[in-house]
């Protein structure tokens, strides 16, 4: 019995980079391993480009795996796929295959379901035994996230409002109280009581060590 997977990335050449590793690859590094640990066959029943056109395959398609891009362009992004996949009747494992390795994406996607994480520098073989792993039921993190995925889940990253999200972004972009004011149509003293809260929350004493914190955990 083979294992169906379905690609979601929004780049062509890697769908069909991946194609190429799971359908010629894939049989290959089989004959390599020994007789009895010979798993099912991996077979690509579908490409998606976007999260939305990927919804539509999963559930016409039924894959038993989903491997999935996490930035897929214009539309919902992968962890928003994988939440939406999850909700499906029967639902695919959906396993996360990205160049992305931030805490704070990681631990979206296993929050929101995913089997597992994998990075794009991988060994082809590591992906193949990912796809078995993720359709038994298992969860598949590389080595080097586990730690990382285990802290964050003891120390979560903190949760900004939606409007203080939008005063990070305009603070990444270099502008000034006065200019985010403008932009949000609000008071400058309101930007200012924003900025002071980001930084409680991120522990910082600064708006640049609040924009960097912000991109170093994930949450820019």
């Amino acid at each position: 019995m083979s294992i169906s997977v379905l690609l979601v990335d929004d780049h062509p050449v890697v769908r069909s980079g991946l194609r190429a590793v799971l359908d010629t690859a894939g049989p290959a590094l089989d004959q390599a391993r020994p007789e009895p640990d010979r798993a099912h066959a991996v077979r690509v029943v579908g490409e998606a480009a976007t999260g939305e056109e990927a919804l539509v395959l999963a559930a016409h398609l039924r894959p038993d795996v989903v491997l999935c891009d996490l930035r897929l362009g214009a539309g919902i992004d992968g962890v928003q796929t994988t939440a939406r996949l999850r909700e499906l009747d029967p639902a695919p494992a959906v396993l996360i295959l990205t160049t992305f390795d931030r805490d704070a994406e990681i631990l979206g996607a296993i929050e929101a379901g995913a089997a597992g994480y994998l990075l794009k520098d991988v060994h082809p073989g590591a992906i193949l035994e990912g796809i078995r792993r993720a359709a038994a039921g298992e969860t598949v993190l590389a080595p080097e996230l586990q730690s990382r995925v285990l802290r964050g889940m003891r120390e979560p990253l903190p949760r900004l409002t939606d409007r203080e999200t939008e005063v990070l972004r305009l603070l990444a972009t270099g502008a000034t109280n006065r200019e985010i004011a403008k932009t949000l149509f609000v008071a400058e003293a309101t930007v200012k009581t924003h900025i002071a809260h980001i930084c409680t929350k991120l522990g910082v004493d600064s708006r640049s060590k609040a924009v960097h914190a912000a991109q170093e955990s994930g949450l820019l």
